[in-house]
């Protein structure tokens, strides 16, 4: 979780705006993988077993790897 500026207005410290560039920087990836992912008509309509999700997810990485490799 980001660190949020104090309610007086004050600056962050520099190490905790660090660690703030570094979370957005994580997060931005993430989400964008998940964009990405959500193109895949599987994953939109999911309507199997929560177990099974991983094994989804896996095989439309790889696919989307293929994809970026051709």
């Amino acid at each position: 979780m980001p660190y949020r500026k104090p309610a007086d207005g004050t600056d962050l410290p520099a190490w905790k705006e660090a660690l703030n560039v570094e979370h957005r920087t994580i997060r931005a990836g993430v989400e964008h993988a998940l964009a990405r992912m959500k193109c895949f008509k599987i994953l939109r309509d999911y309507r199997r077993a929560a177990h099974t999700l991983t094994d989804a997810t896996s095989g439309i990485a790889n696919l989307h790897n293929i994809i970026l490799t051709s």
